[in-house]
């Protein structure tokens, strides 16, 4: 899904979670940044129908081949649909977390501004001193059964030792999305 720039404005690409799709974020885009232009893929694995950007073995278990693959399958797709001279704002939610948080170790340089509400990277990411100055939001819940506390904190520490520019946002939940976590987005991208 793709939607037209009004100038001044970035492109904004959206990475649905599991069992979403490219609508999943598109009102929430339009009404948040009015004239920005929006990207939204649809993964392209199917588990159990429910649409995802890369396997699994098991619930946190990636499937780590599958993971590169499709990491480099996507950077070359937001390189084929970023537009020269505006900027790229990126935001995915747990699976399209995952997928954006992959890219920004292979290609720092991808997105000007970077949103993971409620990742789970359950391994060491290597060093990447691309993300140097990087602005990346990490949000997420302190009760979350799938993406938890201490795996939200250890991908904010990974950044932050990266010389990325972090804030987080945690709230006292679970998984779920809540509106202090929507205004946190809103900030990192308009600020």
């Amino acid at each position: 899904m793709q939607a037209l720039i009004t100038r001044g404005s970035p492109l904004i690409f959206a990475f649905h979670g599991t069992g979403g799709d490219e609508h999943q974020f598109a009102g929430l885009t339009a009404q948040l940044w009015p004239g920005a232009g929006l990207v939204s893929p649809r993964g392209t694995v199917s588990e159990h129908g429910a649409n995802r950007f890369f396997r699994r073995k098991a619930e946190g278990v990636y499937d780590m081949a599958d993971l590169a693959q499709r990491t480099e399958e996507m950077i070359a797709f937001v390189r084929d649909h970023q537009v020269p001279g505006v900027p790229s704002y990126a935001y995915g939610y747990s699976n399209g977390a995952n997928i954006l948080a992959a890219m920004s170790f292979r290609a720092p340089e991808l997105f000007d501004r970077l949103a993971l509400l409620h990742p789970l990277i359950p391994f060491t990411p290597p060093a990447q001193p691309g993300l140097a100055g990087q602005r990346v939001l990490i949000t997420g819940g302190r009760r979350d059964p799938i993406a938890p506390l201490a795996a939200t904190e250890a991908l904010a520490a990974y950044y932050r030792n990266q010389g990325a520019n972090v804030s987080t946002t945690l709230h006292g939940g679970g998984h779920e999305l809540r509106p202090e976590e929507i205004t946190a987005l809103q900030t990192a991208f308009s600020a």
